[in-house]
């Protein structure tokens, strides 16, 4: 009994612990100090028990909080210029007086070695810029894991009084999908004249978009740049209606000669104004805040499942399916058996 009794204490304590922690961090990111900020996102990104704990303590707090920026997305192929389009768009933001925060969902850098944090060294005025904060994703996990910090991040930045958040995806692909289940607006950079551009993968892409831009519109590029905003405006017209009512933009910019980009933050206003009096706006927040909660029951369970002490019969399963004994199927419905049988 004593001993049970000690356990108890210790846990009360922890929490305890944990909760005043939460409560300073959250006092110190609305009296917006960057560093308790960047401090708490590296407790979102931590795998450690006591750090989730003060974490998630600090989520809950920020949430009454939250909820006042404009969520965008940004997306495009490798070699758009991503980085330089958020450099000189932030800067236009901070110039009007806004607080940009600048967050990446990076899925590949576990591979790739982490490019986002490339895109931040080129980024160097913004970096420096008071106004403007940006923190790259950690490399590692699934997809729905790094989602759901950057989505928590999400929270953090807008408590801390940023009203611009821009999300970046560095692939093409799954990540995007991921994006537009966290913003408000999604923005696609395209090139001109970059081979046959309504076909496959980004056909998929262009329908999530609320505005296509043409990037490096500037030098020689000015009147392949056009013609490409007139093919993607004939092509937008053969998809079907968004759900908000809003009709996506196509529009060009130059992000060395800082043009076309007042335009491009004139449409993001304009379709805030335009979701948020149809009601639009509040209903997709509660439809993506539902949709959070069933990414992180999924990949609570995938986390649970795979730190679960059925390593031996994982290894097991996986030789059985390689040697073609039994299907992938079945091998994890035996899996899930074998987990729930040792409950």
């Amino acid at each position: 009994m004593p001993e049970k009794k000690d356990i108890a204490n210790k846990i009360r304590a922890a929490r305890k612990k944990n909760q005043q922690s939460a409560i300073d961090l959250f006092e110190e990111i609305r009296n917006g100090n960057i560093a308790s900020l960047g401090k708490a996102i590296t407790l979102l990104e931590s795998t450690k028990s006591d750090h989730e704990l003060i974490a998630s303590e600090l989520v809950d707090k920020c949430l009454p909080v939250s909820g006042n920026s404009v969520r965008i997305g940004i997306s495009g192929v490798p070699g758009v210029g991503k980085s330089s389009f958020i450099e000189s768009f932030g800067s236009l933001l901070t110039d009007q007086g806004k607080k940009l925060a600048v967050l990446a969902v990076d899925p590949s850098s576990k591979k790739s070695g982490g490019s986002i944090l490339g895109d931040k060294t080129r980024m160097e005025t913004l970096a420096q810029n008071e106004n403007a904060f940006i923190r790259p994703t950690p490399a590692g996990g699934s997809l729905g894991g790094v989602a759901l910090k950057t989505r928590e991040a999400i929270i953090l930045c807008e408590a801390a009084g940023y009203d611009v958040i821009l999300i970046e995806t560095v692939g093409v692909g799954q990540s995007e999908t991921a994006v537009k289940s966290m913003v408000d607006f999604f923005l696609l950079l395209m090139l001109s004249g970059a081979g046959d551009e309504l076909q496959g993968i980004k056909r998929g892409i262009m329908e999530m978009a609320d505005a296509l831009v043409i990037t490096k519109a500037d030098g020689e590029n000015v009147h392949p740049a056009k013609l490409a905003c007139r093919t993607y405006k004939n092509a937008l017209h053969l998809f079907p209606a968004s759900e908000s009512g809003w009709i996506p933009q196509v529009l060009s910019c130059s992000a060395q000669e800082q043009t076309g980009l007042d335009e491009i933050w004139e449409v993001i206003k304009s379709f805030e104004n335009q979701v948020k009096i149809n009601g639009f706006f509040e209903e997709e927040r509660k439809r993506q805040a539902v949709h959070w909660m069933h990414e992180a029951i999924m990949e609570e369970l995938r986390s649970s499942f795979y730190n679960s002490d059925q390593a031996t019969v994982i290894r097991q399963l996986e030789e059985q399916v390689q040697n073609q004994k039994i299907s992938p199927k079945n091998a994890a419905k035996l899996a899930m058996d074998k987990r729930s049988n040792n409950k």
